[in-house]
C-alpha cells in the first residue's frame, strides 16, 4: 500500500486529522529517548514521515533499548539511569503504560436500588401510601380516632411504605449479584496470550505483560492485541476494518517495499506471518482509544427477553384494565352505599376510604404486572452462564445459551473436538521405506540415505511456524499447530535441533497454511550459491498432484510415473482408512530467476519431487460417541465438516458414531460443484463432509437454515469466522481456535471438547425450560390474585378484598423474585435430552401450560371465596371480628401455601412428566427458596400484627391451611391426565409439529433404508455372478459357496464388504469415493451388476 499523500494545504478535509481524541494527561519526560506521544502520533492518523523523522523502525528499536533479534530481557529490573527496580519492567511501564485498561466504574448498589425503584406502578404505590398515611395520622390525632388508645391509622401506609421497600431492594440485590457474575465473564473473555521474542527465545505470555519495545510475533488468526511497527515478514494481509472501517486487506510491509509499516491493535491477520516492535498498549493504544471512549455501551436484550417484554406488555394492559374496572365499581359502590345511609358519613371519614380503594386498585396492577418475566430470564441466563463456564464453555453472546436450546443441526469439526488434538506421527513411508509403529521411528530413521535423513529434517523443521516452550503448567513442549507439534515431536526423536536448523537457514518466503490451500511453502536458500530450495507440506493428495518427480529408496531422484503414483495413493489411503491423518513433503530447487518469477500470492507448487508421506494419529476423545449418541436422542443431527482426506473422514466419523448406515459422505470439491436443489436433496443423509473449505461451511449453514434448522457451527480458523457469524450459535476454540475466530464467535469452547457442546445444549434447553415454568407460575398467580380480589371487593358487604394491599405486595414478591429465583436456577437433567428440539417461531406458552394455569386459577379462585364464604362453619370459628380476623388470616395462609405447593407444581411443564418430585433433592435453590417462603410467612402471620392484618394461628389451623394448599398436588395431577384438546382451541400442544422440530431422516430410517438397498444390493450381487458364470460355463450350475469363496478369495472380504457398503442407491445425489480397486472379478461382476439395472457406472 502506498504512503498516505501530503495533507490538503486548501479547503477540504485534512487527512492528518486523528480519527481518535488524545488520550489527555501531561507528557512525561521518557528515559527512552522517545516520548509516548510521538509514538503514537504517527500512529492517529498513520503518519509515514514521523515514522521517517524517527529514523525508521530500527531507530525506534535502538530508543527503546530493544534488540529485534534478541527482544526484551525477560527480567528487565535495570532502568536506562543504571538504577536497580525490583519489579520488572517498571521503568518501562511507568513511561509507557500497562497493556491493561483502566476498571470500568461498576454500577454501585445505590444506583441499582434507584432503578429497581424507578417503576411507575411503585411510584403511584408509594404516593398513594404516602397520601393514606398522611390520612391516617391526621385521623388519629385530630380525626374520627383521636380518643382511640391506640393509634393504628398509620399502620398501613407505612406497612405499604415498608413493602415497596422489600420489593426494591430484592430486585437491587438480584441485579447486583448479577452485575458481578457477568464482570467475571467479562475478565475471562480478555483472558488470552501471545508470542514475542524474549532473551533470543520464542516465549508465550498473557496479553497484560506485553511492554512497548517487545517484539511481537503475529501469524495468520491473531488479533493484535497493541500498536506497532512492522519489523520483518512475509506476505502479511491484515484487516484493519475494526479500527478504520476501511473493509480492504492491507498489505503490510516496510517503507522501502512502499507499504503499510504500522499495525493497528485490534487488526485481524488474514495471512502470512511477520514480527513488529510494540510502540503503544492500554490506553494509549488505537483499540485502547475506542474502548474508552464505548464505555458507555449498553448490553442488548436477548430475543427471549424480547418476546416476554412484549408478552409482559399485553399482561400489563389487561391487568390495568382490572384495576380500572375495580377501581370505578367499588367507587360507585360506595357512593351508592353513601347515599343510602341513614346518615352521610363525614368527609374525612369517605376520602380515607377513597385512598384505600386507589391503594387496594393499584395493588392489583402492581400484582398484575408481570415485571418478573424479564427478570426470570435474567436469572436464568446469568445462572447457566456461570455454570456452562465450569462446564468448559464461555459464553460471549446471552442469546447464544437460549438459542443453542433450540439447536437442530451441530456441525462440527473433527481435529482437537472429536480427537483428544494429542498427534504423534505414528506410521510413515519415506523413500519406499515404510514405518509402521510410533516405536520404529529412531530405527526406520536410520535406514535412510544419509542426504535423505539431512534433507527431511530441514524440511520438518523449516517449514513450520511451532516452537518449543513452556505451557501455562510451566512443563517443556512443542507450541504451535499440533500436526506441526508432531512433526517436530518426530524430529527430535530423529535428532533434529530446529532452532540451530532455523538459524542456518533463513526464510527467503513463506507461504503459510491456510485452509484454502491445504499446504504451507517456505523457500531459503540453497547450499549452492544463488539457488534456493522450497520447501512444501501439507495435504497429501494435493502435494502429490503437484509432484513429477520421486525420492526412491537409495536417495534418488526418479520420475513419478503412474505405478509409482497409485502406489502412493495406495499408502493414503491405508493411513486414512486406519483414521489417521496423512501429511506428505516434497521440495524442488530454484534458481535466483525462478524466485524472481515467484509470486507474493500463490505458493510455487509444481513440478515438485516427492519426499515421503506420514501418518499422524490423533485419538478420539473420551466420551464423544456417547457424546453424539446424546445428541442423536436429543433430535439434533451431527455432521462433521474437516479438512482431511475422504476416508480419514469417514473413519473418524464412523468411530464417533456421526457417520451410521445410510449416511452419505462427500468432499469440498463435491459439495461446491452441486447446484442448490442438489445440496437441498443430499442434505437430509448428508452426515460428513471432506476436504471442506471455510466457504463450504458458509454454504452448509445457508443451505440448512433455509431448511428453517437452527445452526450450530464449530471453527478454529480465521477464515472460519463468517460462517460462525452466520450460523445461529458459533462455537470456537479456546485452545486451538484462532483470536479472529473467538471473536466471531457466540460461545468459546475452553477445552475444545465436543462433550462441551452437548453441555450447552442442555444448559440452553434447561433455560427455555425455566422460564416457561415461571411463566406458567406467574399467570397463575396473576389471574388468581386479580380474579380473587376483584370478586371478593366487588361482592363483599363491605367492599373488602380477601388480601389486602400489603399482603398482596407479599404475594408479589413470592411470584416476582422469590419464585424466578427457584424456578430459573434448577439445572439441566438427562430428561431435556430426551426430546426433539423446539421450533424457531413455537409459542412460548403451550396447550398443556395454559390448561395447568386456567385449572390451577380456577380451583384457587373457588377454594378461595368457598373459605372466605363459609370459613366460619369450616374451621368451627366463632362469627365474632376476633373469629372474622382468624378466618382472613387462614386465607392469606391458604392462598400462599397454594402458591407454594404450585411451584413444585410447576418444576414438570413436558406432558409426560408426571413426577413433580423428580430430582428435588438436587435443586438446593429450590428447597431454600421454598423454606424461606414458609418461614417469612410464619413470622408475618405470627407477627405481622396490624400491618399485614394477620393473627397468629393454632397449630390446627396451620394444619388445615396447610392441607388446603397440598390440595394443588393432586388437582395439577388431575389436569395432567385431561385429554389434549389443543385443536379444538387453536393452541400449540409441546408434542405438536408447531412446537417439535423432527429431522426429515432420522438415523433409524438411515439404517432401515441402508439394510434394505443392502439385500437388495446381495440379491442383484449373486444374480449377476449367476449370470456371469453361466455364460462361461455353459450347463454348469454354480454352487452359492463356491461364488463367495471364489470371490473373497480373489478381493478379499474386507474389500468386498467395504464395496458392497460404499454402493450407491438410486436416490444419492452425491457419490462417497470408492476405494481404488485392481481385481479383475470385481469389473467384471461390476459391468454385470451395472448392465442389469441399466447403468454405465457405480
Amino acid at each position: 500500500m502506498a504512503p498516505p499523500p501530503p495533507p490538503a494545504t486548501g479547503g477540504g478535509s485534512n487527512e492528518r486529522t486523528p480519527l481518535l481524541p488524545s488520550s489527555g494527561g501531561q507528557s512525561r519526560s521518557s528515559p527512552f529517548g522517545v516520548t509516548p506521544q510521538r509514538l503514537t502520533h504517527m500512529l492517529d492518523p498513520k503518519d509515514p514521515d514521523s515514522l521517517r523523522e524517527l529514523g525508521g523502525p530500527e531507530a525506534i528499536c535502538k530508543a527503546l533499548m530493544v534488540d529485534p533479534k534478541v527482544g526484551l530481557k525477560q527480567r528487565e529490573q535495570i532502568g536506562s539511569d543504571g538504577s536497580y527496580h525490583s519489579e520488572p519492567f517498571q521503568v518501562r511501564r511507568e513511561v509507557f503504560g500497562r497493556n491493561t485498561l483502566p476498571e470500568t466504574q461498576s454500577v454501585t448498589f445505590l444506583q441499582l436500588l434507584y432503578a429497581a425503584y424507578n417503576d411507575r406502578t411503585l411510584i403511584m404505590l408509594t404516593i398513594a401510601s404516602a397520601v393514606s398515611l398522611a390520612v391516617g395520622i391526621y385521623d388519629d390525632t385530630w380525626g374520627s380516632h383521636k380518643d382511640d388508645e391506640v393509634k393504628v391509622g398509620w399502620v398501613e401506609g407505612a406497612a405499604i411504605f415498608l413493602a415497596v421497600l422489600v420489593v426494591c431492594f430484592t430486585n437491587a440485590i438480584n441485579d447486583y449479584q448479577k452485575e458481578k457474575q457477568f464482570q467475571k465473564l467479562n475478565a475471562k473473555k480478555e483472558d488470552r496470550t501471545v508470542k514475542v521474542r524474549r532473551d533470543g527465545n520464542e516465549v508465550e505470555i498473557g496479553v497484560q505483560e506485553v511492554n512497548v519495545g517487545d517484539i511481537l510475533l503475529i501469524e495468520p488468526g491473531d488479533i493484535v492485541p497493541v500498536d506497532g511497527v512492522y519489523l520483518t515478514g512475509h506476505n502479511m494481509t491484515c484487516d484493519e476494518s475494526s479500527a478504520t472501517g476501511e473493509s480492504d486487506a492491507i498489505k503490510k510491509g516496510t517503507l522501502d517495499e512502499d507499504r503499510d509499516p504500522f499495525i493497528l491493535s485490534g487488526a485481524k491477520v488474514l495471512e502470512g506471518v511477520g514480527s513488529m516492535v510494540v510502540v503503544a498498549v492500554g490506553s494509549q493504544s488505537f483499540y485502547g482509544k475506542i474502548m474508552m471512549a464505548m464505555r458507555q455501551g449498553e448490553s442488548s436484550e436477548t430475543p427471549l427477553q424480547r418476546k416476554l417484554d412484549v408478552l409482559a406488555e399485553q399482561i400489563a394492559k389487561y391487568g390495568m384494565s382490572a384495576a380500572i374496572l375495580l377501581l370505578i365499581t367499588l367507587t360507585i359502590k360506595y357512593l351508592v352505599s353513601c347515599a343510602l345511609a341513614p346518615e352521610f358519613p363525614p368527609y374525612s371519614i369517605m376520602f380515607s376510604h377513597f385512598v384505600s380503594i386507589v391503594i387496594e386498585a393499584i395493588t392489583v396492577v402492581v400484582v398484575a404486572v408481570p415485571e418478573g418475566l424479564p427478570m426470570a430470564v435474567t436469572i436464568a441466563l446469568a445462572y447457566a452462564t456461570t455454570k456452562m463456564l465450569k462446564d468448559g464453555n464461555l459464553v460471549r453472546q446471552l442469546a447464544a445459551c437460549e438459542t443453542m436450546g433450540g439447536a437442530t443441526v451441530v456441525c462440527t469439526d473433527k481435529t482437537g473436538t472429536l480427537t483428544q488434538n494429542k498427534m504423534t506421527v505414528v506410521r510413515g513411508f519415506i523413500a519406499e521405506r515404510e514405518m509402521r509403529s510410533r516405536s520404529d521411528v529412531q530405527s526406520f530413521f536410520d535406514t535412510l540415505p544419509k542426504d535423505l535423513q539431512k534433507l527431511l529434517l530441514q524440511s520438518i523443521a523449516i517449514n513450520s511456524t511451532a516452537f518449543e516452550g513452556p505451557d501455562e503448567r510451566g512443563h517443556i513442549e512443542f507450541i504451535g499447530s499440533k500436526s506441526e507439534c508432531a512433526l517436530l515431536g518426530f524430529g527430535k526423536v530423529c535428532g533434529l535441533d530446529y532452532r540451530s536448523t532455523r538459524a542456518d537457514n533463513k526464510p527467503v518466503r513463506v507461504y503459510p497454511f491456510s485452509s484454502e490451500k491445504k499446504t504451507m511453502t517456505t523457500i531459503v536458500p540453497a547450499e549452492s550459491e544463488g539457488t534456493f530450495r522450497i520447501h512444501a507440506k501439507g495435504a497429501s493428495e494435493i502435494i502429490l498432484r503437484a509432484c513429477t518427480k520421486y525420492v526412491d529408496r537409495d536417495g534418488q531422484i526418479q520420475e513419478l510415473d503412474e505405478t509409482q503414483r497409485n502406489e502412493f495413493l495406495r499408502y493414503i489411503s491405508t493411513f486414512a482408512n486406519n483414521a489417521l491423518r496423512t501429511f506428505a513433503m516434497a521440495y524442488k530447487n530454484i534458481n535466483s530467476s525462478e524466485l524472481d518469477c515467484c509470486s507474493d500470492d500463490e505458493a510455487p507448487l509444481s513440478d515438485l519431487i516427492w519426499i515421503g508421506l506420514v501418518g499422524i494419529q490423533d485419538p478420539l476423545r473420551p466420551g464423544v460417541r456417547q457424546a453424539v449418541e446424546d445428541c442423536h436422542h436429543a433430535g439434533v443431527i451431527v455432521r462433521m465438516i474437516t479438512g482431511d482426506n475422504i476416508e480419514t473422514a469417514r473413519a473418524i466419523a464412523r468411530d464417533a458414531g456421526i457417520l451410521t448406515k445410510g449416511g452419505h459422505a462427500v468432499t469440498g470439491p463435491q459439495w461446491r460443484a452441486m447446484s442448490p436443489e442438489e445440496q437441498h436433496a443430499v442434505l437430509p443423509r448428508l452426515q460428513v463432509m471432506a476436504r471442506s473449505s471455510p466457504m463450504d461451511k458458509q454454504i452448509m449453514v445457508q443451505r440448512l437454515q433455509e431448511r428453517n434448522e437452527v445452526v450450530a457451527m464449530t471453527g478454529d480458523g480465521t477464515n472460519d469466522s463468517p460462517a460462525l457469524k452466520l450460523a445461529d450459535v458459533g462455537f470456537s476454540m479456546g485452545i486451538a481456535g484462532t483470536e479472529v475466530a473467538k471473536e466471531a464467535s457466540d460461545i468459546i469452547l475452553m477445552d475444545d471438547d465436543f462433550k462441551s457442546i452437548v453441555k450447552a445444549l442442555r444448559w440452553g434447553r434447561a433455560v427455555n425450560d425455566s422460564v416457561r415454568k415461571f411463566l406458567q407460575f406467574q399467570l397463575t398467580v396473576n389471574i388468581t390474585a386479580v380474579l380473587l380480589t376483584f370478586i371478593s371487593s366487588v361482592f363483599s358487604s363491605d367492599g373488602q378484598s380477601a388480601l389486602t394491599a400489603v399482603q398482596l405486595l407479599w404475594v408479589n414478591m413470592i411470584m416476582d423474585t422469590l419464585a424466578a429465583l427457584a424456578l430459573a436456577t434448577e439445572g439441566p437433567t438427562d430428561a431435556v435430552l430426551h426430546r426433539p428440539p423446539q421450533q424457531r417461531n413455537s409459542a412460548l406458552i403451550t396447550f398443556e401450560m395454559w390448561r395447568m394455569i386456567i385449572g390451577q386459577a380456577m380451583f384457587q379462585v373457588v377454594i378461595n371465596l368457598l373459605l372466605l364464604n363459609h370459613g366460619l362453619e369450616i374451621f368451627h370459628l366463632p362469627a365474632t371480628t376476633s373469629g372474622m380476623a382468624v378466618l382472613r388470616t387462614m386465607v392469606f395462609n391458604s392462598f400462599v401455601f397454594l402458591q407454594v405447593f404450585n411451584q413444585i407444581n410447576c418444576r414438570r411443564i413436558q406432558p409426560h412428566e408426571f413426577n413433580v418430585f423428580a430430582n428435588i433433592h438436587r435443586d438446593t435453590g429450590f428447597i431454600l427458596v421454598q423454606i424461606f417462603i414458609v418461614f417469612a410467612q410464619w413470622v408475618l402471620v405470627t407477627y405481622g400484627g396490624i400491618a399485614f392484618s394477620t393473627v397468629p394461628l393454632t397449630s390446627a389451623q396451620w394444619a388445615g391451611t396447610l392441607f388446603i394448599g397440598m390440595l394443588s398436588l393432586p388437582v395439577g395431577l388431575f389436569i395432567r391426565f385431561l385429554p389434549d384438546l389443543s385443536a379444538c382451541f387453536g393452541l400449540e400442544s409441546a408434542n405438536s409439529p408447531a412446537q417439535q422440530h423432527l429431522p426429515e431422516v432420522s438415523t433409524a430410517r438411515m439404517r432401515m433404508e441402508a439394510s434394505v438397498r443392502d439385500v437388495h444390493h446381495a440379491i442383484r450381487f449373486f444374480s449377476a455372478i449367476r449370470s456371469s458364470q453361466m455364460s462361461s460355463h455353459p450347463g454348469q450350475q454354480p454352487t452359492i459357496d463356491r461364488i463367495n469363496s471364489n470371490f473373497l478369495n480373489e478381493t478379499g472380504p474386507s474389500v468386498a464388504l467395504n464395496r458392497a457398503s460404499t454402493m450407491p442407491s438410486g436416490d444419492t445425489t452425491a457419490t462417497p469415493t470408492a476405494p481404488v480397486s485392481t481385481s479383475s472379478s470385481w469389473t467384471r461382476v461390476k459391468k454385470a451388476v451395472d448392465k442389469s439395472n441399466g447403468k454405465s457406472s457405480i
